[in-house]
């Protein structure tokens, strides 16, 4: 993506034949909202069709929002020095990235790139702030769904690296 803000790439979603409603209900961010409040979500949602091999976000680049893949496949990439890229994640329909650049605007951890052409919805953090605060009960609801999701994934990732760390004491003494 040439313009991080997604500058002319961006356009406000438009009534098409896919149900951006019903992808949105399977999101965990936003699966216990009530219909007329997917609707105001729906309304703050960018979207954008990205081509293959093209970069959705770049690894240092500043957090911006949250991404989820209408259609098409996206990796998730560590970028390392030398060219020698780590793959850490391949994602597909309904799949969702990017979640905690809502919470802050720290740089990218890693690199989302286009596996094949993808039509893509964006959330991001000014529009959420804007929510929170024309309609703080529902930016709330969301903001409670997001730090549970972040959590979850905190203990999944708190429980691979203690077994990591208990397989390397294991064959380093066995």
């Amino acid at each position: 993506m040439d313009n991080p803000i997604w500058g002319n790439g961006i356009f406000r979603k438009k009534k098409k034949d896919d149900d951006i409603f019903a992808l949105l209900k399977d999101i965990p961010i936003f699966s216990d909202l009530i219909p007329k409040e997917i609707a105001e979500i729906e309304k703050i949602m960018h979207r954008r069709v990205y081509k293959k091999n093209e970069p959705i976000i770049r690894m240092g680049d500043p957090g911006l929002g949250m991404y989820i893949i209408v259609k098409g496949s996206v990796e998730i990439i560590e970028e390392k020095k030398k060219g020698e890229n780590r793959i850490l994640a391949k994602l597909k329909d309904g799949s969702f990235f990017g979640d905690l650049a809502l919470l802050d605007e720290s740089p990218r951890s890693a690199s989302a790139i286009a596996t094949e052409d993808c039509d893509i919805i964006g959330f991001f953090r000014p529009d959420f702030l804007d929510l929170l605060y024309r309609k703080p009960k529902l930016g709330i609801k969301v903001l409670f769904a997001l730090a549970k999701t972040i959590g979850e994934r905190l203990r999944r990732t708190d429980e691979m690296l203690m077994n990591t760390k208990e397989k390397k004491v294991a064959k380093h003494h066995g």
